[in-house]
């Protein structure tokens, strides 16, 4: 009898799987097909995951926006594709629209120190204890990104440098604002905050990202390094 021969991605010669040509060429190198093929992860007995997914992209004229209208019955009449698979095709079209609604809002210009508080007061400005965020913009100083860098107790929290800068990097943003909250309502720079302030800002200036900021929030109101003359 003639052995039975399946077709996972991880049994493919290494230059036709998926994941591994993402992994070293980027994920711009994929067709189509083989986004899809990692997702559904295998085919059938007689048909790779990658030939799978172009029939499957064939069927709607090579149309992502039409795949993305696909039902679940629609993707489970193809032969390989059970409620599993089609239900991660479908959740993967669904972030893809998602992702469009969310690019064609506008991002926030930071144009002075107020923006900074206006963004993160609701997020951090009254929590009881204290939270670092970082702020990366790009060379329109728009908001691309932001991320809480850590969160401690009351009286502070720990900044890892590297990190910041290393999702500088991934995002590529060419300035960061720092900003972090004191739940003790006192409007005053710790020498804590200097110091790290300066770390930063000299870790930045080594990589051409620069420091423009880092402010202080409160419940009701804020301050600025730039603005009190601490930079």
């Amino acid at each position: 009898m003639e052995e039975t021969q399946t077709f996972s991605i991880k049994y493919w010669a290494e230059d036709d799987q998926p994941r591994e040509k993402l992994m070293l060429k980027g994920k711009a190198a994929l067709s189509d097909a083989e986004l899809i093929a990692i997702l559904i992860g295998s085919g059938s007995r007689n048909e790779s995951a990658v030939e799978l997914s172009k029939r499957i992209l064939a069927s709607t004229g090579n149309n992502l926006n039409a795949l993305g209208k696909m039902s679940l019955k629609q993707l489970m009449e193809f032969k390989g594709i059970g409620e599993a698979k089609a239900i991660t095709i479908a959740a993967a079209m669904e972030l893809g629209r998602r992702r469009r609604e969310e690019e064609g809002v506008e991002l926030k210009k930071i144009t002075s120190s107020q923006a900074v508080f206006d963004i993160m007061q609701p997020i951090i400005g009254e929590l009881p204890h204290e939270e670092f965020w970082v702020i990366y913009l790009n060379n329109s100083n728009k908001v691309i990104y932001k991320s809480q860098l850590s969160k401690g107790g009351i009286t502070g929290t720990v900044v890892d440098v590297r990190i910041v800068f290393k999702t500088a990097l991934e995002q590529n943003a060419v300035a960061i604002i720092l900003c972090h909250n004191h739940p003790s309502g006192v409007l005053q720079a710790s020498e804590q905050d200097k110091h790290i302030t300066r770390q930063l800002k000299q870790a930045g200036q080594t990589m051409s990202i620069n420091v423009l900021d880092h402010v202080i929030v409160t419940e009701k109101g804020y301050i600025s390094f730039v603005d009190e003359g601490l930079f």
